[in-house]
């Protein structure tokens, strides 16, 4: 977090994250080169635009896969941190792969290079339907998701147009595999591309069919008709962790920290993170996906920032920790319960 505009708010671990995704994009690169040229009637600018291609069509398919991996298992929550990198690697990526194509098969001509793009498709190709026409659409969309991803665009759009805008990456995941699809695949024959791309899709659609199971069975709670709701025995929540809960179709965060007991709203104002998976650290509750903090006695987060959560009254009951189906206004103050 920072409370001022920065292009990028470096730290250690984001300096190895972009060494690592740097070094493993070339060497793709290169590994990718060697197997191609020694075909025969490779060419390096063929290759270099096939390589840039696949690098970002790949990029693309761990970006959406790190999501529900990191809810289905907290290890991979360290990707989820710095997946804005990863994503803006993969517009860049596309953006150098559609530029040598342009340039390779629509440049020197008598009209400029995009109208020839949109009027007469890949020379090569034989698609009935111009396959160009999906890439530039998902290009566009990636190149807008890029340009917005830093948190001085979250700010000004607000979390749920912004959040709304980023969605827009599964449309985009949509428009390349009928892009590779209609042409990649089309020049190339053989069943080994076909099953490749299918199988990628596969995985990351599958991925999210787990993980939203694991939320849905996670979410179902008991009727929230009644004033107070059961959530589970005191001693059953680790001290620094939380229990979540679902409270008139809300998600809620029951947190177990030095002074006691409290409850706020379990989405984090930032990007709808996930509280309730995140942990106590210098008092403050830490959200796992970009690390806001937040008071968990009344949901603000500390100072210069200006976030608050909805809180919730809790009581013990024979034994029982509840929570009041009622949320109390964003910022309100409730006296943690002690046992």
């Amino acid at each position: 977090m920072s409370a001022r505009y920065r292009a990028v708010n470096w730290n250690p671990q984001k300096r190895r994250y972009d060494l690592i995704l740097g070094a493993g994009g070339l060497g793709f690169l290169l590994v990718f080169a060697a197997a191609s040229l020694s075909r025969p009637h490779a060419t390096v600018e063929t290759t270099l635009i096939r390589g840039l291609g696949l690098l970002a069509f790949t990029l693309l398919h761990l970006i959406l896969a790190i999501g529900p991996l990191a809810r289905l298992d907290s290890r991979f929550l360290p990707l989820l941190y710095n997946r804005r990198h990863l994503g803006v690697a993969a517009a860049l990526t596309a953006i150098a792969h559609a530029s040598f194509a342009l340039l390779q098969y629509h440049g020197g001509g008598d009209v400029s290079p995009v109208v020839s793009l949109l009027s007469s498709g890949h020379p090569v190709s034989h698609s009935r339907f111009p396959f160009e026409y999906f890439g530039v659409l998902a290009l566009g969309i990636l190149g807008v998701m890029a340009a917005t991803s830093h948190d001085f665009w979250l700010s000004i759009l607000g979390p749920e147009v912004w959040k709304a805008l980023h969605m827009l990456v599964y449309p985009a995941f949509g428009l390349l595999v009928l892009h590779v699809a209609l042409g990649a695949l089309e020049l190339n024959a053989g069943p080994g591309g076909a099953i490749l791309v299918s199988s990628g899709a596969a995985v990351v659609l599958g991925l999210h069919l787990l993980a939203g199971v694991k939320e849905w069975r996670r979410d179902r709670a008991a009727p929230s008709s009644a004033e107070w709701l059961p959530i589970c025995q005191p001693a059953e929540i680790e001290l620094n962790r939380a229990r979540g809960i679902m409270v008139g179709g809300e998600r809620v965060a029951v947190y177990h920290h030095a002074g006691g007991y409290s409850a706020v709203s379990g989405v984090c104002r930032h990007q709808a993170g996930p509280l309730a998976e995140g942990r106590i650290i210098d008092g403050c509750i830490v959200c796992p996906w970009h690390g806001y903090q937040y008071d968990p006695a009344n949901g603000t987060s500390p100072p210069p920032y200006q976030d608050r959560l909805a809180t919730y009254r809790l009581r013990i009951h024979a034994g029982v920790l509840e929570v009041a189906t009622e949320a109390l206004p964003p910022g309100t103050r409730v006296e943690p319960v002690t046992i």
